[in-house]
């Protein structure tokens, strides 16, 4: 880490992934994402990477299955439409066990949508998005350091678990300037060799067969099962969240993404006049962090919790799930692009703590 510099979330990705040892991107433009690709474009050809604009993002997804296939490091960034377009290939990149990062830089939604920030694709990016049973690892930024952060952390639990890991973005973080420390380099050649990948026999091994199917169904199941392991490993060690004054909070937001840094400014408000409130922020929205959520609402003088989203309330069912009958679950959101003002998210916690007294 060195010197900060001032970057834009979707660029400050590219960048991260470079640093992170990623050579090939594949991908097609979509805003409010166009920086990163367009940021690609020009930095690949300078490290010795590779860079290709696809013909759409179906062809992008299928080449980042077979760059993968092929044991290489490899991502791509897209916007809500676009990521619909690439669930198919997602699921059988997931069915063949194929490591990857995804980005999406969530816009408002459904169907075309516009352009502006949203949360709408939660369950799409948690509840899986194409078809069959399995899951991407999914992490969800709330700042453009963050963005930088987790995606050497995105890489490394996609290699360790063989599996697409999804960074869940939005179009404020991809868009917004901020100053970042970016990490050191990591040399693509450095990289433990993946005996499970299509990189050429050479006369030492049987060859390698990478699909996503079995004819028979006790194969197929088989192969679920082997998958589901892998799922329940993550579950036990890979869950990360954010804490903040929740140690003596009588009520707690939920919270990610960009929403979490305007609840970080409610709370400061709100403990100013006597109130205390904490937020609890899951990082990785699956696994999701449910242990933590029943261990707070276990504490009997927490009263409620109020879950906070760019969207009709998608994360609510999986607090809802965690808290269960223990205590209260409250929800407010904005959709269609809208940003939650502090003000009103203050609003509706000071209501609901009046209505509990």
């Amino acid at each position: 880490m060195g010197e900060k510099i001032l970057m834009k979330g979707a660029e400050a990705v590219g960048e991260a992934a470079i640093r992170a040892g990623c050579r090939f991107f594949f991908g097609y433009p979509i805003t409010p994402q166009n920086e990163a690709p367009a940021y690609m474009a020009r930095r690949m050809p300078e490290v010795g990477g590779t860079f290709l604009q696809a013909e759409s993002e179906v062809a992008a997804i299928n080449m980042l299955y077979g760059c993968s296939a092929a044991g290489k490091r490899v991502i791509t960034t897209s916007s809500s439409p676009g990521i619909s377009l690439m669930s198919e290939g997602i699921s059988y990149s997931a069915g063949s066990e194929l490591p990857m990062v995804i980005v999406n830089v969530v816009r408002g939604g459904p169907g075309l949508g516009d352009i502006a920030p949203s949360q709408g694709d939660y369950f799409q990016a948690v509840k899986g998005g194409g078809h069959g049973d399995y899951h991407l690892i999914v992490l969800a930024p709330s700042t453009v350091q963050e963005n930088v952060d987790l995606m050497k952390i995105a890489f490394d639990l996609a290699d360790k678990y063989r599996n697409p890991v999804m960074v869940l973005s939005d179009g404020l973080l991809g868009q917004m300037m901020e100053a970042i420390e970016l990490p050191d380099y990591i040399d693509p050649n450095s990289f433990p060799h993946k005996d499970w990948a299509a990189d050429g026999m050479q006369g030492k091994r049987k060859k390698n067969l990478i699909n996503s199917f079995d004819l028979l169904p006790e194969g197929l199941e088989k192969m679920n099962k082997k998958m589901w392991q892998k799922y329940i490993q993550a579950e036990r060690e890979e869950v990360r969240f954010e804490e903040i004054e929740v140690g003596d909070a009588d009520y707690i937001f939920v919270a990610y993404g960009t929403v979490a840094r305007i609840i970080k400014t409610v709370i400061k408000s709100m403990r100013e006049k006597g109130h205390k409130v904490g937020l609890l922020r899951p990082i990785t929205l699956w696994p999701f962090p449910t242990k933590k959520l029943q261990e707070l609402a276990n504490k009997p003088n927490v009263k409620l919790l109020l879950d906070i989203e760019m969207s009709f309330g998608q994360m609510i069912e999986d607090v809802k799930l965690a808290v269960g009958c223990l205590k209260p679950v409250y929800f407010y959101g904005r959709q269609g692009g809208m940003v939650p003002e502090p003000i009103e998210v203050e609003e509706q916690m000071t209501k609901l703590i009046k209505e509990a007294k």
